[in-house]
């Protein structure tokens, strides 16, 4: 086992590195000056030599890879003389918007972007998996004919047009709930809860539907198999056949999924969702950067991104040392 994760660690250092190389050379190796675009509207030849210059952009491509490689481990130092301004390690660059560190400005958004992959998350997992087995458990009867409606109702529907139905009636026309506000849970759990309920809902929706059809499905055909029928031909109650058998056997493609879904949401996949409700997460940012022209920003939340989904994965493959013993003696 420990074997298998350092190669998947090792494998999941090469894909950033790969991604890192694809991301820097496509956003600052464009045809436009990312000078140009940092200086914006009131610009002289003279002031784009000058932030060329302490931007490390007069620099071959390939050597401004390596000062972005470099401030990551070791920090680095835009400029120079009087108007020098150091970035400390890891450094992802200062915005070209408003000359801020990317790393704080990424970091400040991280706790909105968690609180709503976690939050949504841990809802859609836990009963979209509880109504997916007492579908399948319940196959032809009330409860599953509603699972597979829910799920065909919930996947038709886009998130946008969810979140904004939401929010039409519990704050706009019933006034049930304040209007969406993030605030940090440090600050107040409370006020931190009440603002995420309607933004966990919108995601919650179209997640539940899917993982509600995947697991029923995975049920259905992990309950036909042989092992299942020796389980309940040897008496065993069928609360130990649902979970400790059959369950255990259909959920490896369900945490499969999840790793993926989850990494997504937290490297910013939620953007609508933050859209739609104000919350400054890091999808969000993106948007703006992107608005903005401001790429390093935009290399940042991409690079972020691919760091949460290649994590997620490497977490998901523990998982499967855990769930299959097969893994583990591989």
């Amino acid at each position: 086992m420990t074997r298998y994760l350092i190669r998947r660690l090792l494998s999941a250092f090469t894909i950033i590195v790969v991604v890192s190389i694809v991301t820097f050379f496509i956003f600052f190796a464009v045809p436009a000056s990312p000078a140009v675009l940092a200086c914006g509207k009131a610009c002289t030849p003279d002031r784009i030599v000058q932030i060329k210059h302490s931007l490390g952009l007069d620099h071959s491509v390939v050597v401004q890879y390596a000062d972005f490689i470099k401030g990551i481990f070791a920090g680095r130092t835009f400029g120079d003389g009087p108007l020098a301004v150091p970035c400390h390690a890891p450094c992802l660059g200062i915005s070209f918007h408003d000359d801020s560190n990317v790393l704080d400005t990424l970091m400040n958004r991280l706790p909105a972007d968690v609180s709503l992959a976690a939050g949504s998350a841990v809802i859609f997992l836990i009963t979209g998996v509880g109504l997916g087995i007492a579908a399948a458990v319940r196959k032809g009867k009330g409860v599953d004919k509603f699972a597979v409606g829910f799920a065909l109702f919930g996947i038709s529907l886009p998130i946008y047009f969810t979140a904004l139905v939401l929010q039409f009636f519990f704050v706009d026309k019933w006034q049930l709930l304040p209007s969406p506000n993030y605030t940090p849970i440090t600050q107040d759990p409370g006020q931190w809860f009440e603002g995420l309920l309607l933004p966990w809902a919108s995601l919650v929706i179209g997640y539940l539907a899917y993982y509600t059809r995947l697991t029923r499905s995975n049920m259905l055909e992990t309950m036909g198999e042989d092992f299942v029928r020796t389980a309940r031909a040897k008496g065993l109650s069928q609360r130990s056949v649902i979970f400790k058998h059959a369950l255990r056997a259909a959920i490896t493609p369900i945490v499969t999924i999840f790793g993926m879904d989850f990494g997504a949401l937290v490297g910013g996949a939620a953007v609508i969702t933050e859209s739609v409700f104000g919350i400054p997460g890091i999808g969000a940012l993106a948007v703006q950067s992107v608005e903005n022209s401001d790429l390093p920003v935009i290399m940042a939340t991409t690079l972020f991104a691919a760091v949460a989904v290649v994590l997620a994965n490497v977490v998901v493959d523990v998982v499967y040392g855990i769930i299959d013993p097969r893994v583990r003696l591989a």
